[in-house]
């Protein structure tokens, strides 16, 4: 048979001291460049707002701002336009910058309109904030931003392709092409006593469209389209009228199986 040997007895370990982990140097270190350090974000009382939806029409826009934000403090001011350096971007103006940050945590990131809202702080107070503020140095301020923008009108490379284009064709101003015109959806309208039909049955007739509408108060008129037999427009006496008739019939099957579509009609 084999021999077995018993194990060797182990001896205790001396200690050995074990140093921390030496950091490897960064690229930076390496080149001798110091790395800049994070720039700090300091809070104003404006918040600067990018990803908005551009089909929104901007007075539609603004209102909806407002109505967002207002739980968080007094809006002082809410501005945006539909020109093409400034489309699908606002800025919205509190009391303090307390308010602001407050909003931009709990807001960053909402879906209005379907597109998530990208939001920071404005680097300069806006005319209404200083208006409010610091009324006394008011004009100083609307003065140095109407330089601010002068001195800057160029520096959109836009713009900046434009003038060139100018200049090189002797002053003759470039033809700028057209925008076309996008409408807000129908779903998004605001309120109108007057109502607008869609996806009527073709023998519909107007005491039909009477004795179903009539059933809310104040109504006024029912008109069809002889040309276009699956529209008409139904007219309130107020918008409050028009609503409540609205929201209980939107969907409605008049002839039991298409579904009617109430939207309020375009002013």
């Amino acid at each position: 048979m084999a021999e077995i040997t018993a194990p060797p007895v182990l001896t205790a370990p001396m200690a050995v001291d074990i140093a921390a982990p030496v950091p490897l140097p960064s690229d930076a270190s390496i080149s001798g460049i110091a790395e800049p350090p994070a720039p700090e974000v300091v809070p104003t009382e404006t918040l600067y707002i990018q990803n908005l939806n551009e089909k929104i029409k901007i007075p539609v826009l603004k209102a909806s701002l407002r109505g967002l934000f207002k739980s968080y403090g007094e809006v002082l001011d809410v501005v945006a336009h539909a020109n093409l350096r400034m489309r699908g971007q606002a800025f919205v103006s509190f009391e303090s910058p307390e308010i602001a940050a407050k909003a931009l945590k709990e807001v960053k990131g909402f879906p209005l309109y379907s597109k998530p809202m990208q939001i920071s702080f404005a680097r300069t107070r806006s005319d209404a904030v200083v208006k409010k503020l610091d009324e006394n140095n008011f004009d100083a301020h609307k003065a140095q931003r109407e330089q601010h923008k002068k001195d800057t009108r160029y520096t959109n490379p836009l713009k900046r392709k434009f003038k060139l284009k100018r200049e090189t064709d002797g002053g003759a101003a470039a033809p700028v092409a057209k925008r076309p015109n996008v409408q807000m959806p129908d779903e998004y309208l605001p309120p109108n006593k007057i109502l607008f039909l869609q996806n009527l049955p073709e023998s519909v007739t107007k005491d039909q469209l009477m004795g179903l509408f009539s059933q809310y108060p104040n109504l006024h008129e029912v008109r069809l389209i002889p040309t276009k037999k699956d529209i008409a427009f139904v007219e309130y006496l107020d918008e409050g009228s028009a609503t409540s008739a609205k929201d209980a019939l939107h969907n409605y099957k008049l002839d039991g199986e298409n579904k009617i579509k109430i939207t309020f009609a375009r002013k």
